[in-house]
């Protein structure tokens, strides 16, 4: 059958209809014109996600995860903790005060309804040897959820530790996930890797288990790229001190932070470098990013993973302040 027949059909019993509205108006000839349907256009289905974070370690996380928590496109399915031992200073128990600071973010932003399951305080002590956790089991039961030629996102702004467990307890679940991960230095124009890294140091093995998985959609946001976006302490203080909730805890988290490191580096903390804010928002807001197909790196499995190489760091922050005030003013 010709598949042009049905629009020859409609074209010709417009031009009916139109001889007999010659004296009608031009509204009434457009209507007459126009190719009924009954089909609307429906809304894109939110994205499922879950963050993982190292939320004790830097105040970046924190903001990072208000910026996910803000997103309306969003359905936050999750927000699971991530340890951070190799920090200088870094206690014992590091899983520990970053699922207290999820929790304390959560109840400042009246959001305790998302689950949040604490992850594991060990790296994986080899490739093949998971750390369960709560929110490893989380991220499967999450998965498994996941209809059919869906996938979950999971933003990783720490250690692989959880996602890494997780792919290892039930690597049936792979299909069903998309991973987004901030760690590693790349330098695009010499080609050239560096695992010399904060995020992959504090669990090496728990990323080579998901380099190494042929079928797991990879997406990393370097530190090389995300260390353009800084916002500067005066700019968060004038924007949300004094306006209670989320807002005031992100004030008083840069405030209250003290660490041997930053004391040496950034004493007066006037700055501060938003690693993981760039990843939620190049996820949330694609054209404020540039991303690349190229391959792992070559220690592991050779596959093409997408790597961010360039953001709009002006975008990124006008972005985060934009989500921000709008979410404060509906939240009053």
């Amino acid at each position: 059958m010709n598949q042009y027949l049905p629009a020859r059909i409609h074209r010709r019993n417009c031009l009916k209809r139109l001889a007999s509205l010659a004296v009608a108006s031009p509204v009434v000839f457009l209507t007459a014109c126009s190719p009924s349907t009954n089909e609307e256009k429906k809304p894109a289905k939110p994205r499922r996600i879950i963050v993982d974070a190292d939320t004790a370690n830097e105040i970046d996380d924190a903001f990072a995860l208000a910026r996910a928590l803000m997103e309306p496109s969003w359905k936050v399915e999750g927000i699971t903790s991530a340890q951070w031992h190799t920090q200088e200073e870094a206690p014992r128990d590091t899983v520990g005060p970053s699922q207290q600071l999820n929790e304390e973010l959560l109840r400042a932003m009246k959001r305790l309804d998302v689950p949040h399951p604490i992850g594991s305080n060990i790296p994986l002590v080899s490739p093949v040897r998971p750390q369960p956790s709560d929110a490893a089991r989380h991220i499967i039961r999450k998965a498994k959820e996941t209809p059919e030629g869906e996938k979950l996102t999971v933003a990783i702004l720490g250690p692989c530790t959880n996602l890494a467990s997780a792919v290892l307890m039930e690597p049936q679940i792979i299909p069903r996930l998309a991973c987004y991960y901030i760690g590693l230095r790349y330098d695009p124009k010499q080609r050239l890797w560096s695992r010399d890294e904060f995020n992959t140091n504090n669990d090496p093995n728990a990323l080579d288990v998901l380099l190494n998985a042929p079928g797991l959609e990879f997406h990393l946001m370097t530190a090389t790229t995300s260390g353009s976006l800084t916002f500067a302490k005066a700019d968060v203080e004038r924007r949300l001190k004094g306006k209670g909730g989320v807002a005031d805890f992100l004030v008083r988290l840069w405030d209250n932070y003290d660490r041997a490191w930053q004391r040496r580096v950034a004493p007066t903390k006037a700055t501060w470098t938003m690693w993981d804010i760039a990843l939620i928002a190049a996820i949330a807001r694609p054209k404020l990013a540039k991303a690349v197909t190229i391959d792992t790196p070559p220690e592991n499995f050779k596959r093409p993973i997408s790597v961010w190489v360039e953001i709009d760091a002006e975008g990124m922050r006008d972005d985060f302040w934009q989500t921000t005030e709008r979410w404060l003013a509906e939240h009053r």
